[in-house]
């Protein structure tokens, strides 16, 4: 094992004591509890964060309200692109930083941090940063009847909806809260990230690092703890939004809470059981190739991630030889190892999730491949295939978020419609063909937010992504976040 020495710098963050920053600064507040934040590479505690109290939820809020109604109003959309350009170029200085802070937090690969999290953070902040200076409204013609030669005309106006609260999960603490935090700076909201308490620390620095691109004090704030202080921020009256990633089950929660407030503003991204499809014609190497990595990419916990694949009969011996000889080759340890392609699970109750999954598919499954955990210090579980006995086995239907993906072989590629769609989850979904007929034909019927060809999980910021069904509500990127952080205002003017 050859791990990667740790930055100076961020040897001394770890030393800081870290609670929460709020109105541009580091604010240690009146802590409830401490949390352990620990390596999921080997089970050891690196740090303490502070627990948000109630008090320290309302100074969070505050804060942002006062940024919304004061500085961050004040700062004209060209110099809101002008800052996000600026964190851009700060996240990227800093890349190495973040990317092992990331690393230690999460178990993910550091080729992974560095390429998602720090690359793809600047990546998509800078396409944020396009739209400041683009929000615009309408204008119109009303048709009323003029009584004394008076005339009419109309128009609208996006105003954005105030203080966001961005509940950020725990697999990509970077990446998803930028996307939060751009969403809601663009538009001239201000937000109030809660990352998961097991992936706290990037967030602490980034917004260190916001101030330093220019952020007004307020606009972005951070505020650490577990469940308790996102249910406090959603039930808050003064959070006009709430952005949440998720899993499913606690993704409805929060969409039902938010809704029960005051008919808070909500979007979900959540996830699903996402289906891949090899129709006959498949390019089987490059089908295995491209769902291997899309599949097991930071040991499966995406929640774009392909779980279970339906393959043509004919085909599946093939199939299963390929996969297995590519998992045989597939190495596994230390994320801080550049050599490694494949790290730890990302914390103690996931890791026992999927074990239970793993239990699940011994007995009801066939295990091709893998299935186990490692017999080390850290959460690590060996990449896993299974083959699924028939299309009502459970690894078909129950989200692992996990590094395990189910085969099902099928007979008449009319039956595909029918099998990806027997799912209450909608988020992604691939087709696997040269034959570009059959594959438009097959979009067409499939239940997703997005649908791939030859391709799984990867996202763009200039295409809009989401799910359907169970897998949430509202999209992001593209242009159709807008919508998400802005109300229409109507004006009508009579002369």
């Amino acid at each position: 094992m050859n791990e990667l020495q740790l930055l100076p710098q961020v040897r001394d963050f770890l030393q800081q004591n870290h609670a929460h920053f709020i109105d541009g600064q580091y604010y240690m507040g009146h802590p409830n509890t401490s949390i352990p934040v620990i390596n999921p590479a080997n089970e050891e505690v690196i740090t303490e964060i502070a627990s948000a109290s109630i008090a320290d939820i309302e100074a969070a809020i505050f804060s942002a309200r006062s940024a919304f109604k004061g500085s961050w109003a004040k700062t004209s959309p060209y110099q809101r692109g002008v800052v996000l350009n600026r964190l851009a170029d700060l996240i990227e200085a800093n890349g190495e930083e973040l990317a092992q802070l990331e690393t230690l937090c999460s178990g993910k690969t550091i080729h992974l941090s560095r390429l998602f999290e720090v690359s793809q953070s600047a990546m998509f902040l800078r396409y944020f940063a396009g739209w400041a200076t683009k929000i615009n409204g309408e204008t119109m013609s009303p048709s009323f009847p003029s009584m004394a030669d008076e005339k009419y005309t109309a128009f609208t106006r996006r105003e954005p909806v105030g203080v966001v609260a961005g509940i950020v999960p725990w697999n990509s603490s970077v990446m998803i809260g930028v996307w939060k935090i751009a969403a809601a700076l663009v538009t001239g909201c201000t937000i109030i990230i809660k990352p998961s308490e097991f992936t706290p620390l990037t967030m602490l620095r980034l917004a260190q690092l916001a101030v330093e691109a220019g952020l007004p004090p307020g606009a972005f704030n951070v505020l650490n703890g577990a469940g308790g202080v996102g249910a406090e921020l959603i039930n808050h009256p003064q959070v006009s939004k709430v952005s949440f990633t998720g899993s499913v089950p606690t993704g409805l929660k929060v969409g039902q809470a938010a809704m029960a407030a005051s008919l808070t503003r909500v979007t979900l991204e959540l996830g699903g059981k996402n289906a891949a499809a090899l129709l006959p014609d498949v390019n089987v190497d490059a089908a295995v190739e491209g769902l291997i990595q899309s599949g097991y990419v930071h040991q499966g916990q995406v929640c774009a991630a392909p779980e279970r694949v339906y393959v043509p009969r004919e085909r599946l011996q093939e199939v299963v030889e390929k996969f297995s000889a590519a998992l045989e080759q597939m190495t596994i340890g230390s994320p801080l190892d550049e050599s490694v392609q494949f790290g730890p699970l990302a914390n103690k109750p996931q890791f026992d999730k999927v074990m239970e999954c793993l239990q699940v598919a011994h007995q009801e499954s066939k295990v091709l491949f893998g299935g186990k955990a490692l017999p080390q210090l850290g959460y690590f579980v060996e990449p896993t295939l299974l083959l699924a006995r028939n299309s009502q086995d459970r690894m078909l239907h129950e989200e692992t978020f996990g590094p395990i993906i189910t085969l099902l072989a099928y007979d008449d590629i009319n039956e595909l419609p029918a099998l990806i769609n027997d799912s209450p989850f909608g988020l992604t979904a691939s087709v696997w063909s040269n034959d570009l007929s059959g594959a438009l034909r097959l979009i067409t019927e499939i239940e997703a937010g997005t649908v791939y060809v030859n391709m799984h999980t990867f996202i763009d910021p200039a295409v809009p992504f989401g799910g359907i069904k169970a897998s949430g509500t509202g999209r992001e990127f593209g242009s159709a976040f807008i919508e998400d952080y802005t109300e229409i205002k109507s004006v009508m003017i009579r002369y």
